[in-house]
Formats: structure tokens, C-alpha cells, sequence
């Protein structure tokens, strides 16, 4: 058993009593029977894993019962990152209520968002007045239970806003005990124009740090071939603020691509200020589009070519398919392309080998550094997608831990279980302690594997033979049982009770 403390691993019995754990050790020795036994002796017992940044489609029917998750170990995820998060808090969380959900799950309230509601796509500051509006949703979302404010600044409509903005309604989150500021910086290497990876991660601290709240950074690694062996650099920053007393962290995915949308990776910001009709408006403008295109070949260049995106899209005719060879089968130029497609809706796109493998080696050694997919199972209607969501729990202990052995299981196992919940503030998750709720996975290090790959993403990972959420089997003896047993949680950890 790993208790998820980061200690080394011991036998023990663990015994569940509802949803709760009720005992933790030497069951013979202290007299302790159980009407149900489950022997797991040679498997490795610890607390269920915790997604710090997660797009699981819960609300959908094929991602409601959350498989791909639960066969990675997962129990808990983070919702409504990188700015997307409605203010409507209370709405989500009692759908999931209503509906059951296969994983206890945990909302932010996003600054994208809330700016897209009260300004949509401008490229200004706001008014005084959107600015008390902006910080009133931010307040609802808070009140009905988010964990703090996330924000998307590589995104639009956040790219707009300047750095004053989000620290004024990441004061609002602060005003609620314990809460966080979720950012998906604004660069992280890979950014058009550049602002600046050290800079953008010393902005995500500023907002912070002056606002009063905790941080983490969404998949935290340095983008392009440019960064590639640059993680130290960041790190740096962070380690420094956490030096100071300001409580910095961060998560990351196991995988060197990322998955994004195209509009993000090939239009500039400044062609799609308005929203979609506006930006198409500038395509059929001949002086406009030749400054667009030039653009998109330099923001093409910086992540690795258009042979490097590949489409992830539920449109048949892109799924699977690179921009190049799309551009290619078309008889045009990549940027003529890429505009081709988004007049049609924008599209789902991974950028392969955007991360560097010696960044992601050196990043999850850091105390600091907590686990997490990023990712999203979308269904049937896209063959290929990220394999992230699939894998990425399980690809951290099978390479990193047990083919390489870089990492120590404990330290690994921690990343995954206590170290997020601490973060989180939580006191009754996280952790195999008698008293706590029994999210519990049990693995079979032997047959522990991610099988999921770019190619055949739709495979869920093996090697995980039972996982407990709230004391339900959610997977016994390597099958899914199909139970809904996760829950709504506000912040601090406690279920939604549907007021």
C-alpha cells in the first residue's frame, strides 16, 4: 500500500464501510472481519488519482460514466479550466447530481468566460461598469462552490486582456477561503506574437500573488523546438515564489503533443477581434488575408510546420489527417487551407512534438509538479484524438517510474493522490487514512500499461484491476461496472447538497 504521503510502501488491510474507510492495518492482528473480502495480495493499493486539469464530457452520454479515467486509476477531476468555466456553478454541479457522474468532479469559474459574456470578442479594456459585471460573475461562481478562477490568456477572448484585468477579478476569488488561480498562461513558447515564456510565467505569479491566492499552471512545459530543454528556466520562477511564501504549483500530461484548436495555432488575435463572422469577413479581404497568411506561416513556423498539426476533428474528411496533407489534397498553400476549414467552425488539432522529452523528465522530478490528462474522451465521432485521456496517469508509472526508473513510486503516487489534495484543501480525500472517502485504486504493476496511442487512441490503459469511488466499485477484477458513483464537490471538498 501507498498511503499517498510519498512514504515507501507497506502491507496493510484496508477496510471500507459504506463510503468511508474504516480501517487501516493489521486486520488479523486487531480482530477486524469483513462481510465481502477482496485479496489483493502482490497489487499495489493507493488512493484514487486526482486530474488537476481535466476535460472530461461528463454531461455527455458516452463520457458521463467517465471509463477512460477510471482505467488510469482517476477518481477525481478538475472541470472548467484554461477560462471556460460558466459562472452558472450551481447549474453544473446539480446536473451532475441529477444525473450521476463516474468520477467525483470540481469546478473553476473562467475568465474567458465571463469577459466573452459581458464583452465578447473586443480587443479593449473594459468599462467600469463591465468590470464590476465581470467581477459579479466571477462572485457568483465562487458562491455556488468553484474552486477559484481559471483563465486561458493564450486563448480569446482572455488574450485581450491586460494583466490588471485578471488580477481584479482574481481579487474577488480571493476573498473566499482557499481559493486558486488555474492559469493556462498566456505563453508558454509557442505564443504569436511571442510575450514571452518567462515572462508569461512570471505574469501567471503576479496575478496570484497581488490578487492573494494559491497558483497552478495548467500542463506546465515549454513549448517548441526553441524551449526544448528550457524547463529548468521556468521552474526557477516558481521555485523562487514558493521561496517567498506564495503557494505556486503546477501539473503536467506525460505526452510531447498538445491538442488545441486550429483557429489558435494559425490566425492572430487581431483577425478574429468581432468573432467568427468578423474574422471571415477579413479572409475575403485580398489586402487583409495576405497579412493574415503571412502571419499564419510564421505562427506555423513555430510550431514545427503544418506537417506537425494534425486534425482531431469530428469532420470525417479531417480526422487524422495533418494540415499538410489536407493542404495537399486540396492544391493550395497551408495557410489558404487552414482558412478553408475554419470558415466551416474551427477545429480540434494536436501539434505534435511541441513538448520536449528532456523538459517533461526534468518537470516531474519537482515537488511541486502534480499529475494530470488535459484531456477529453470525445466519443466515436473522432477515431483519432489525443491519447492523453486515455493514458496519461498510467504512462507515468509505466515510463517513468518503472521502465526508466527516473522516479521513485512514492514520489510518483503522491503527485497523483496527497500532493493534489493538499493543494486542493482538501481533509477527507487523497490520502488511504482510516476516516477519509474511499476513492481507491488498486494496480498490477506487472500489467501496467498505456495502450492508448496516437494512431488508436480509444484504448483504455491495463494493469488497473480495481478502482473505488466513494466506496462503489467503479472497476472490479479489470471490468467496468458501470456505476455512477462520483460526486459534485464545492470547494473544500464536500459534495454539492443542491442548495
Amino acid at each position: 500500500m501507498l498511503d499517498g504521503t510519498g512514504n515507501e510502501a507497506a502491507p496493510a488491510d484496508v477496510a471500507v464501510t459504506g463510503d468511508r474507510i474504516v480501517f487501516v492495518g493489521d486486520a488479523a492482528a486487531a480482530g477486524v472481519g469483513a462481510l465481502d473480502t477482496l485479496g489483493v495480495n502482490g497489487l499495489l493499493v493507493t488512493p484514487g488519482f486526482i486530474d488537476m486539469h481535466s476535460h472530461a464530457e461528463l454531461d455527455a452520454d458516452h463520457g458521463r460514466d467517465a471509463r477512460a479515467f477510471l482505467y488510469q486509476g482517476i477518481t477525481s477531476v478538475a472541470l472548467g479550466v484554461d477560462g471556460s468555466g460558466s459562472a452558472e456553478v450551481a447549474a453544473r454541479l446539480g446536473g451532475w447530481e441529477e444525473d450521476g457522474i463516474g468520477v467525483n468532479a470540481f469546478l473553476f469559474v473562467g475568465h474567458n468566460s465571463v469577459r466573452a459574456w459581458v464583452m465578447g470578442m473586443e480587443d479593449r479594456a473594459p468599462t467600469g461598469d463591465e468590470l464590476d459585471e465581470m467581477r459579479a460573475l466571477v462572485r457568483q461562481g465562487m458562491e455556488e462552490g468553484a474552486y477559484g478562477l481559471s483563465s486561458g490568456l493564450f486563448y480569446l477572448p482572455g488574450n485581450y486582456a491586460e494583466t490588471g484585468e485578471v488580477i481584479e477579478l482574481n481579487r474577488v476569488a480571493a476573498e473566499y477561503p482557499g481559493a486558486i488561480y488555474d492559469t493556462h498562461d498566456r505563453d508558454l513558447g509557442a505564443a504569436y506574437p511571442p510575450f514571452g515564456y518567462l515572462k508569461s510565467i512570471a505574469e501567471g505569479i503576479r496575478i496570484g500573488e497581488e490578487a492573494g491566492t494559491k497558483v497552478i499552471f495548467s500542463h506546465f512545459n515549454a513549448q517548441g523546438a526553441h524551449n526544448y530543454g528550457r524547463a529548468h528556466e521556468g521552474a526557477a520562477l516558481i521555485e523562487a515564489a514558493r521561496g517567498r511564501g506564495v503557494e505556486v504549483a503546477g501539473a503536467h500530461h506525460s505526452y510531447t503533443a498538445t491538442q488545441s484548436n486550429l483557429r489558435s495555432y494559425t490566425v492572430p488575435g487581431w483577425a478574429v477581434e468581432g468573432g467568427d463572422t468578423a474574422m471571415v469577413r477579413r479572409f475575403d479581404h485580398p489586402d487583409t488575408v495576405e497579412i493574415i497568411d503571412r502571419q499564419t506561416r510564421e505562427m506555423l513556423a513555430i510550431r514545427g510546420g503544418a506537417e506537425r498539426l494534425l486534425f482531431a476533428d469530428r469532420r470525417p474528411e479531417l480526422n487524422g489527417r495533418t494540415l499538410a496533407e489536407v493542404a495537399d489534397d486540396w492544391g493550395m498553400e497551408a495557410p489558404a487551407a487552414a482558412r478553408r476549414v475554419l470558415r466551416d467552425g474551427n477545429a480540434a488539432v494536436m501539434n505534435l512534438g511541441l513538448y520536449d522529452g528532456e523538459n517533461l523528465r526534468y518537470l516531474a522530478g519537482r515537488d511541486w509538479m502534480m499529475t494530470c490528462t488535459d484531456g477529453r474522451d470525445p466519443g466515436p465521432t473522432r477515431p483519432v484524438t489525443h491519447p492523453r485521456a486515455f493514458g496519461s496517469f498510467t504512462k507515468k508509472i509505466r515510463d517513468l517510474v518503472l521502465d526508466e526508473e527516473l522516479l521513485a513510486l512514492p514520489f510518483t503516487i503522491r503527485s497523483m493522490t496527497g500532493l493534489a489534495a493538499d493543494f486542493l484543501g482538501w481533509r477527507e480525500r487523497g490520502y488511504l487514512r482510516e476516516g477519509y472517502l474511499a476513492d481507491i485504486a488498486v494496480l498490477d504493476l506487472a500489467t501496467l500499461d498505456d495502450m492508448a496511442t496516437y494512431e488508436n487512441p480509444h484504448r483504455y490503459s491495463r494493469g488497473t484491476v480495481h478502482v473505488l469511488v466513494n466506496g462503489v466499485f467503479a472497476i472490479r477484477d479489470g471490468g467496468a461496472t458501470m456505476a455512477l458513483a462520483g460526486r459534485p464537490l464545492v470547494r473544500g471538498g464536500a459534495a454539492f447538497d443542491g442548495g
